[in-house]
């Protein structure tokens, strides 16, 4: 026997939550962005490499997804989910070490808030979109 589909919420209940998961998620891919930066230029030590090359590597792939975040993109929000599981293992690694264990669990913190509040935008969003479609009217 088939199950009936689930119901959709209604978008009164969509709506105070799509803004405050993509505030959320938008505030934490800058806190993000600001914590490894402010780390790598103040406080790292880089065994003698080349600023700008780090700062590339780490923040490149955010500063591609800020755009499409910023724009409210589900897409977007979406492979945030699969980027910030990089940051979230660099930041494991790094709580191990004693000298950066402050940095570590603040780069754990933050990439977890990242992708709950990216991944509840998504989810909220396609309900969104199907309720405003029709869908389960």
């Amino acid at each position: 026997m088939a199950s009936r589909p689930k119901t959709l919420p209604t978008l009164a209940w969509l709506a105070p939550r799509l803004r405050l998961a993509r505030a959320l998620s938008m505030a934490s891919l800058l806190g993000l962005i600001a914590l490894l930066g402010i780390h790598d230029l103040w406080f790292a030590n880089l065994h003698g490499a080349r600023i700008e090359v780090i700062l590339a590597i780490e923040l490149l792939p955010l500063l591609v997804l800020l755009p499409g975040m910023w724009m409210g993109s589900a897409r977007a929000h979406a492979w945030t989910c699969f980027m910030v599981n990089l940051y979230f293992i660099k930041g494991v690694l790094a709580a191990f070490d004693p000298a950066r264990m402050l940095f570590g669990c603040l780069e754990v913190a933050i990439s977890l808030v990242l992708f709950v509040s990216a991944l509840l935008y998504v989810r909220w969003r396609f309900q969104h979109d199907r309720r405003v479609a029709g869908e389960g009217a």
